[in-house]
This record gives structure tokens, sequence and C-alpha cells, in this order.
């Protein structure tokens, strides 16, 4: 069955998406539990898919767009887009 994607993320989603965002550098890490503390129950579809595409950066990558040393337009312009900005704004309010 296709998911509206304003429509929250299930407990099956969110699990596979955790397991998804898992780092290999310690300061990702830190930032992506707090994004999942404090946005998990009202995390959507649309911005887990959006969050998944941020997880295709390398570590540095997006560790230097989180920490604005560069812009998502400078590491990969696939994924300059309004539903992944507003994802790493969510990322950037919690850092």
């Amino acid at each position: 069955m296709h998911q509206p994607p304003d429509e929250l993320l299930d407990e099956r989603g969110l699990s596979k998406l955790k397991w998804r965002c898992r780092r290999g550098l310690l300061e990702n890490d830190l930032f992506i539990e707090r994004f999942f503390k404090k946005f998990s129950e009202t995390l959507t579809v649309r911005q887990a898919t959006a969050l998944g595409l941020l997880m295709d950066l390398s570590d540095n990558d997006l560790l230097d767009v989180q920490l604005e040393r560069k812009s998502l337009a400078q590491v990969s312009s696939p994924l300059d887009r309004e539903d992944v900005h507003e994802v790493l704004s969510m990322l950037k309010k919690i850092c």
C-alpha cells in the first residue's frame, strides 16, 4: 500500500530509518540521536525520505552541511531541494 507523503512514519519505518542513519563519525551520530529524540514521534514519510537522502552524503560532507561550512548545492546538487532543506533545518535546530 502506498503511503501519502505527509503521513506519520510508522514504527517499522522509523526503526529502519534509525538503522540507515548510523554513521561512522561520532559528531554525526550525536546530532542524529538528538534529532530522533526530538522528532521521531512527528516525523513524516516525506521527511524520512529526505533524511535518507542526506544519509547518502559522506560523513564529512554531512557534518559540513549541518555546521553550515558547506551548502547542499556545494556537496550534491540533487539534494538541493525543499524537503531536504526542511530536514536539514530540523537537524540544525538540535546541533
